[in-house]
């Protein structure tokens, strides 16, 4: 099972360091502008990250998996897609230099041709192989049903393709309702259990109640892929120590 913090506000992880509960950190977020890659509102050969560089290289050398997301509420794709060869070059060249990231995350919060997208990810699988981790990041109500989400596309069908087939899994923005009751009806969808982590929002609680909508449905759908959070730097119910949630979410 995996159990994952996006990490966007660079607070540090030394609370992970030696940790064995957490399986995944999604870097978040990726944007494209101006010829250049960015990481939020900096270059990403900006030293702002050098710390960032460093804490996650020595993580990867402890098993922790290390993904990249690429866009969010603040776009992407739009761009990225407006220069494909140029922008892909410039991912390509930064996954070769940090080797420790072996994962992209797909956040799509903007209309994007669905052609274009799949011509993505199969470039993705065929650049870096079977073992790299190719992710989406869905509003549940986009798994729940075959409406189009915020990309404008249907999951359903991208999941039918060649390029869904690609996909190692699904993480879930159920913001509105992390429970038992979300979960299930993606898998009423004709989603695998194994294909879906079910994710929160740091803000939804203020205590341990997660738990609970954690415990059911592991109960019921003993394949759940995971659980993640956004983001780690306030995760419950723990502010000065966010490890303590996937201590949690392991235990329940």
């Amino acid at each position: 099972m995996n159990i994952i913090y996006y990490y966007q506000t660079f607070v540090g992880l030394e609370k992970l360091k030696g940790k064995k509960d957490v399986t995944n950190i999604f870097v978040s977020s990726i944007h494209f502008n101006n010829k250049n890659m960015y990481l939020n509102d900096n270059i990403i050969t900006s030293g702002v990250f050098s710390k960032l560089w460093e804490e996650t290289e020595e993580l990867s050398e402890t098993g922790l998996h290390m993904s990249l997301m690429i866009g969010g509420a603040g776009g992407a794709f739009k761009e990225f897609f407006s220069d494909y060869e140029h922008y892909y070059s410039v991912l390509v060249e930064f996954l070769t230099k940090k080797p420790w990231f072996q994962g992209i995350n797909i956040d799509v919060e903007e209309n994007v041709n669905l052609d274009q997208l799949k011509y993505f990810i199969k470039q993705l699988r065929n650049d870096f192989g079977e073992m790299f981790l190719i992710t989406m990041a869905p509003v549940a109500s986009s798994m729940s049903t075959d409406n189009p989400g915020m990309g404008g596309f249907s999951y359903k069908e991208l999941y039918q393709s060649d390029a869904g087939g690609m996909i190692d899994y699904f993480l879930c923005q159920c913001y509105d309702s992390f429970s038992l009751e979300t979960y299930k009806s993606i898998i009423d969808n004709g989603y695998p259990e194994n294909k879906i982590v079910m994710g929160m929002m740091s803000g939804q609680f203020k205590d341990d109640s997660f738990k609970n909508p954690v415990h059911d449905v592991k109960s019921n759908y003993p394949m759940v892929r995971g659980f993640f959070d956004w983001e780690y730097l306030d995760a419950p119910p723990n502010k000065d120590d966010p490890s303590e949630w996937a201590k949690i979410i392991k235990e329940a």
